[in-house]
C-alpha cells in the first residue's frame, strides 16, 4: 500500500505526487526547479539545481527523513557541462557518505528552459 506524503510544495501540475511512501520505509521522489508559487526556475543551472535539492530536502523532511537517509540520486540534465555546478550544489546538500548517483544528459526536460530534474529514494 502507499501513502502519499504532503510535501508543502504547490500541486503537480502533470498526474503524479512529489512524493509517496510505500510499505515500510522506502520514499520515492521527483523533483525539479519548482518555485512555492508552482512556476518552473529557468534561470542559471546553479539556481535550478539549488531549488530542485531544497525541494527534495523539503518532501524528505515531510515524510520524517533528512538528507543522510537518501540512498540513490538519479540525475537529469539538458547540458553534460553543467555537471560541474551542479556537483557543487550538491555539496551543499550532502556529504559523506554520499549516496549512490547516476547522472544523465538528456535532449530535453518537459519545460523548454528547464536545466535539471531528479528522481531519489531515502530510508525513512
Amino acid at each position: 500500500m502507499k501513502h502519499v506524503v504532503d510535501t508543502g510544495l504547490p500541486p503537480p501540475k502533470q498526474p503524479f505526487s512529489w512524493a509517496v511512501k510505500g510499505t515500510g520505509a522506502l520514499l520515492f521522489t521527483a523533483h525539479g526547479p519548482v518555485r512555492p508559487d508552482g512556476s518552473i526556475d529557468t534561470g542559471p543551472i546553479a539556481q535550478q539545481a539549488r531549488l530542485t535539492f531544497a525541494n527534495l530536502r523539503a518532501a524528505v523532511q515531510a515524510a520524517g527523513g533528512t538528507l543522510a537517509d537518501v540512498t540513490q540520486v538519479l540525475v537529469y540534465m539538458t547540458d553534460v557541462a553543467d555537471m560541474p555546478a551542479i556537483d557543487a550544489v550538491y555539496r551543499e546538500f550532502f556529504e559523506a557518505p554520499y549516496p549512490n548517483r547516476s547522472s544523465a544528459a538528456v535532449a530535453a526536460l518537459v519545460v523548454p528552459g528547464m536545466k535539471i530534474e531528479i528522481v531519489a529514494y531515502a530510508m525513512v
